[in-house]
């Protein structure tokens, strides 16, 4: 069976739709599809209209490209006020054999959720920690080992409804159905995580268009995180006051002129632009480099002092991605600001070879890698839709449930 997969990224500047394909444990993306969209700030919605034609535009073009449509997605939702606790879970193995099979690893993992979940919250996402075997052995992975009975320590990630519902209204407008929802967070950990970040507590930064999400990591599992409202569209704010611009001349300045430290700033590289009383400004390198490192250092010396906040545990690395960070010369403001410990993210997915994937890849990496603890294989594509794709597979027929059973029930009713 053919192990292909989507996500949507639902930024503030952009949709980003990514179809990857796992093949021998490794992830070829087979298509990425992106629009700019103003019916999103901070991460909420905030006109579905918008939002809605963003949306069929990105998933016409994904079906351009790929000549099928997309109606079964993985979405990122935003973290504000998203609340983390530890819990524990437990099931008896009641199969003949007493073997574990990924029904008893889902049932534990759906026991640590009972009765924590608040009315107007919505579970985002379970990390399993650890699980032990007949209260003594504790094993990463459960699977097909001998027992009467598996407890689970689980992390729950939880946010507001307000996060999730509008998105998904969207999503459910244009016929496609949400699967799963996650974090960015847990898409930009998965994209970056190496052995490294899998056995250490470590930061991972998404600089983005209105936020900077911080995000705490401990021996991989997310255990906190904090939104800094600002972002790319404050350095295109104060461009275009400094030079009196219209945003979009301010952000095309930006991407074409300015550099996020001014150590390499030229005052004689120089571009001519009409402001908005009508007269012609020449604007140097230099000038414009300095406005934007101003902001940019502002934003690092929060991200520094939010993580202090999030954690008293010593920080092993930390990983800076999101669109801003590709911005050039980023990386000097990065080391005179964290040192040596702070690192740049640098995607090297063929296709998504830029920062602001980050989230999008990491997402389908993040969902395989949990469909494999369950021991079990999935597709967005039918067996006749992958025999257009000239590969053949097992249909999976699913039902309709909330969000909570999405996470677990798709795969076990049918």
């Amino acid at each position: 069976m053919r192990k292909i997969i989507a996500s949507i990224d639902m930024g503030s500047n952009s949709l980003k739709l990514i179809i990857g394909e796992f093949m021998k444990n490794k992830m070829n993306i087979l298509a990425v599809s992106e629009c700019i969209t103003d019916g999103i700030r901070y991460g909420f919605v905030t006109d579905k209209d918008l939002v809605i034609e963003s949306l069929k535009e990105v998933l016409k073009k994904a079906q351009d490209m790929i000549g099928l449509p997309i109606t079964k997605a993985i979405i990122s939702v935003p973290s504000q006020n998203a609340s983390f606790e530890i819990s524990e879970g437990s099931t008896t193995i009641t199969s003949e054999d007493h073997i574990i099979r990924s029904i008893d690893i889902i049932r534990a993992m759906q026991a640590s959720s009972y009765n924590q979940i608040k009315s107007d919250e919505e579970l985002a996402c379970i990390l399993p920690i650890s699980f032990k075997i007949n209260d003594e052995e504790i094993v990463n992975n459960p699977l097909n080992k001998e027992a009467d009975s598996l407890k689970v320590k689980t992390v729950l990630a939880m946010v507001p409804k307000e996060n999730v519902l509008p998105l998904m209204e969207c999503l459910n407008k244009v016929g496609v159905s949400v699967i799963d929802i996650s974090l960015t967070s847990l898409g930009d950990y998965y994209a970056l995580k190496n052995k490294s970040t899998n056995e250490s507590t470590g930061a991972i930064i998404n600089m983005g268009k209105d936020t900077t999400t911080v995000s705490i990591f401990n021996k991989g599992i997310l255990v906190n995180t904090a939104v800094i409202e600002l972002g790319g569209r404050n350095i295109d704010n104060d461009i275009a006051y400094v030079y009196n611009l219209t945003k979009n001349d301010a952000k095309n300045l930006k991407e074409n002129l300015c550099l996020a430290h001014n150590r390499q700033a030229s005052p004689a590289n120089k571009e001519n632009v009409t402001n908005k009383d009508g007269q012609v400004i020449a604007i140097d390198q230099y000038e414009i480099s300095s406005i934007a490192m101003s902001r940019l250092d502002e934003i690092l010396k929060m991200i520094k002092k939010q993580i202090n906040l999030l954690t008293k545990k010593e920080i092993h690395y930390i990983m800076i991605t999101g669109g801003v960070t590709e911005m050039p010369d980023f990386s000097l403001l990065v080391e005179e600001n964290f040192g040596h410990t702070a690192k740049i993210a640098n995607m090297m997915d063929l296709g998504a070879r830029n920062n602001k994937y980050s989230t999008s890849v990491g997402l389908i990496k993040y969902y395989e890698n949990k469909m494999r603890l369950r021991n079990k294989e999935y597709s967005i594509f039918n067996l006749e839709e992958q025999e257009q794709l000239s590969g053949i597979g097992h249909k999976i027929n699913f039902s309709e449930n909330s969000i909570l059973g999405k996470l677990f029930g798709y795969f076990f009713d049918n």
